[in-house]
């Protein structure tokens, strides 16, 4: 009996205790302040985000002027008929164009600026300020204003054009399919480089001092240090760089709507802004979407790539577990 009586005592001994009442409260009382915080902004996501994606995707199956039902099935015949059209065709090469001339032009010299901003120049702070000024405009006022500048005739850019002996460029800047491209991506290194800046230079004062000053000691001159320190260091801010660069320039729609609206003759057209003219413009809300959905998939692929080949090793330790602690 004795026996028995031990052995249930010790398997009470080894079951626990069930917690507490006061315990399961403060821990619903912990889930209900999580969901008081979490549940607005999933409702804020679910609304402008995931549901006009949704609504885009089901318009893009039909031929629909955005008033009345939407009866007329077409499938994917927005689709094909996106892929033979030959403005849209050029919309990728113009954007691969910006893309391009963005990675290659606009962030070195973004690049180049913030490694003589570092430097220890006298007034320094005030190139910084003036350099990032642009930025903080918006695309219209930065449109505007650009549009005045180039304005055949009358405009700062025609009389430069003729003090510098270069006639033959007056009256074209934003007039001319040859020009208007070049023309629209000065503008966008005069409003955005100075973005890409800051980025390089928050970079370049997270390095230390002590490596470059011990590269320096052991013989390496400024070319040296630069190639085989500073930029290995500057990796991560550059690849991100180049993320944000690539993703503005395919969206890109306000600075070129305003400045020439695609003009002349499509020249300068962007998917975004096709977008808006077949939606808003042409009341063809059916092929808009399936424009809109080719510019979300085209953003999508590339950032989930981007992030997977480019930006893993940056993200490998940023997102730990409890167990790792």
């Amino acid at each position: 009996m004795s026996t028995l009586t031990e052995e249930r005592t010790e398997e009470s001994a080894a079951t626990p205790a069930p917690p507490p009442a006061r315990s399961r409260l403060s821990r619903w009382g912990a889930w209900a302040s999580v969901a008081w915080f979490l549940v607005p902004a999933l409702v804020l996501f679910l609304v402008f985000v995931l549901a006009p994606i949704v609504v885009a995707v089901w318009t893009g199956f039909f031929k629909w002027g955005g008033i009345g039902p939407m009866d007329d099935f077409v499938g994917f015949g927005n689709y094909t008929r996106l892929f033979d059209d030959q403005v849209f065709l050029g919309d990728l090469g113009r954007g691969l164009y910006l893309i391009l001339m963005s990675v290659l032009v606009q962030l070195p010299f973004a690049l180049f600026t913030a490694v003589l901003l570092n430097q220890r120049l006298r007034g320094r702070a005030v190139y910084r300020m003036l350099f990032f000024a642009p930025y903080i405009l918006s695309e219209v006022v930065t449109a505007v204003l650009f549009t005045m500048i180039f304005l055949p005739g009358a405009g700062m850019a025609d009389h430069i054009a003729g003090f510098l002996g270069i006639e033959g460029l007056q009256g074209k800047w934003l007039a001319d399919p040859s020009t208007v491209m070049p023309t629209l991506f000065v503008v966008m290194i005069w409003k955005y480089f100075g973005f890409h800046m800051m980025l390089f230079l928050a970079g370049l004062q997270g390095i230390p001092s002590e490596i470059l000053e011990a590269a320096s000691i052991d013989g390496a001159g400024a070319w040296q240090r630069f190639r085989h320190i500073t930029l290995p260091l500057l990796g991560p801010t550059i690849r991100i760089s180049v993320f944000l660069s690539i993703i503005g320039s395919i969206q890109l729609f306000d600075l070129v709507w305003v400045m020439t609206a695609g003009g002349p003759n499509h020249s300068s057209e962007t998917m975004a802004i096709a977008m808006f003219q077949f939606g808003f413009k042409r009341y063809q809300v059916g092929y808009a979407s399936a424009i809109s959905v080719v510019l979300f998939m085209i953003s999508l692929v590339f950032s989930l790539f981007y992030q997977r080949y480019v930006l893993r090793r940056d993200l490998s330790g940023a997102v730990t577990s409890g167990g790792d602690r």
